[in-house]
């Protein structure tokens, strides 16, 4: 009896260490289960945009210089003047010039008085002509009259002789004569080329007379000034800066610096928006006004200038300062959209592949093919693309598949820009085979393709609670974000659904808040 006792207080007191045990573990695991925070799925307006930073620069702003050199003896106008077309603002001292336009007078006039001496001297040739003609006529005379004697037998054959030898002395004057009469028209006329040539010389001193007065060549406002009274300027290769004048300060402009990644998403006419550092808090409207062609290249970065017009009416904005540029690139309204923290949420044990939404994606060999089967089919069929061109397109597909199969390889960070210049290679080998009908419509596809950038192709993943409080996976595709917020396509997803953002537990144990890495790269 006692045994037995003994043994029943014994499987009691086992029981409730088990229980104990049990009671203890179910706690821990309680408590050692994850809290997530949650946000909601909202339906509203999406704004997708593109930022880059730029300068401030006045629309049209004129250097201006000096064609003449010599010492500053007036300079007129300061930083902030305002100026009028044709003002004087400066002027450069004029003795130099001023000597150099008598010196040019009086070459003039000697050269005047030159073409004069050959007008006199033709005259005298003239006369000398005319006189040697008349001497010749009367030699003619004397000559029929003696050879008239002659044939009459009342004078020698000798006299006759005579006669004719001073006929030919006679002509031979005449010839003479003339001779001197022409050289004496050549003299003139290159007597009236010399004035014709200091002419010229004068006219060019008087107009370097007139450079050394400085004038403002447009309405505006002078922005610059980069000389002093009593300064000299040398202009033997090109023309010193002395001023610069903004046209117009009411109307401005912003210098951004767009990076190629980018640029195929800007169009003229977007509108935009900017902020300036002067003054915080307040936002200026724009609007894209041209997209220069220049690539600039600095430490293997490419970007390309983007000109945004924007008026200044009370010209609060100056010149040289920096703006902070947000293009919009497409909007849309009535579009589910979630936390981009929901997209980059991943449970405890889940798989790390991360989707298009938090890296720029490295499509799979099946990703891949299928995606160039799909646009194969598409070029073929719009394009109408015969034999040769069906081979080429093979090619160079081909080609690009095992470039976008090395981007799962490479380093995080360039797989974006890698991933772009593949398409802009692929682009290119496309259009150098299609003839000029086909290049228009195969723009147009990579123009829709560029509106969808980002958008119907980029694929992510968001986490909702099941019924048992546990993460449950939905699949959608992506389309706009604002880097905050990201539009997604989905049947699963509803409005107002409840999507897990991050886990509470982990942001104690961090005792931080957690990093919010970049809003996701959409295609």
């Amino acid at each position: 009896m006692n045994l037995s006792r003994k043994w029943w207080a014994w499987l009691a007191a086992v029981a409730i260490l088990v229980a104990g045990g049990l009671g203890i573990w179910s706690w821990q695991q309680k408590n050692n289960a994850p809290e997530y925070k949650t946000g909601k799925v909202e339906k509203g307006a999406i704004t997708a945009s593109v930022s880059a930073s730029g300068t401030l620069s006045p629309v049209v702003q004129v250097q201006v210089g000096s064609q003449v050199s010599g010492q500053l003896r007036d300079v007129l106008v300061d930083f902030n003047s305002e100026v009028k077309q044709g003002q004087l603002i400066a002027h450069i001292d004029p003795q130099t010039f001023e000597t150099r336009v008598q010196q040019a007078q009086a070459d003039v006039d000697a050269s005047r008085a030159q073409v004069m001496t050959q007008q006199a001297n033709i005259a005298a040739a003239r006369a000398a002509q005319a006189k040697a003609e008349v001497d010749l006529a009367e030699a003619k005379r004397d000559l029929d009259r003696k050879q008239q004697l002659v044939d009459k037998g009342f004078i020698s054959g000798a006299e006759r002789d005579k006669a004719q030898a001073t006929f030919n002395s006679a002509t031979e004057q005449v010839n003479t004569a003339r001779a001197q009469a022409s050289v004496a028209a050549a003299g003139l006329r290159n007597a009236e080329a010399v004035v014709k040539q200091r002419e010229a010389a004068l006219a060019q001193a008087k107009i370097d007379l007139g450079r050394t007065e400085i004038r403002a060549p447009v309405n505006g406002v002078v922005i610059k000034r980069s000389v002093e009274r009593g300064q000299t300027v040398a202009a033997s290769l090109q023309a010193p800066e002395l001023f610069v004048i903004a046209e117009n300060l009411t109307d401005m402009q912003v210098d951004a610096s767009i990076d190629e990644s980018e640029i195929g998403r800007i169009r003229i006419g977007q509108k935009s928006t900017f902020t300036v550092d002067a003054f915080p808090g307040r936002s200026y409207e724009g609007t894209v006004k041209q997209i220069r062609k220049a690539a600039q290249n600095v430490s293997n970065v490419v970007t390309y200038t983007v000109v945004i017009s924007a008026a200044n009416p009370s010209r609060e904005l100056l010149p040289g300062m920096t703006a902070n540029v947000r293009i919009v690139t497409d909007t849309r309204s009535d579009v589910l959209k979630v936390v981009n923290a929901a997209l980059r949420f991943r449970p405890a044990g889940a798989s790390n592949d991360r989707p298009a939404a938090a890296q720029p994606e490295a499509p799979s060999n099946g990703q891949a093919g299928g995606q160039m089967k799909a646009m194969r089919e598409r070029l073929e069929k719009e394009l109408q693309l015969d034999d040769s061109q069906k081979a080429k397109l093979d090619t160079i597909f081909a080609g690009m598949r095992e470039k976008f199969m090395s981007l799962r390889d490479a380093p995080e960070g360039d797989r974006q820009k890698t991933a772009e210049r593949n398409r802009s290679d692929m682009r290119a080998q496309i259009m150098e085979m299609l003839n000029p009908e086909q290049k228009k419509k195969y723009e147009q596809i990579i123009a829709e393709g560029a509106d969808r950038r980002g958008g119907s192709g980029a694929r992510g993943r968001i986490y909702v609670l099941d019924e048992k409080k546990q993460p449950k996976p939905i699949e959608v595709r992506l389309g706009l974000s604002d880097g905050t917020t990201t539009e997604v396509i989905s049947q699963d997803v509803k409005e107002g659904m409840d999507v897990i953002t991050g886990t509470v537990q982990a942001q104690q144990q961090d005792g931080a808040r957690p990093r919010q890495p970049a809003g996701p790269r959409l295609f």
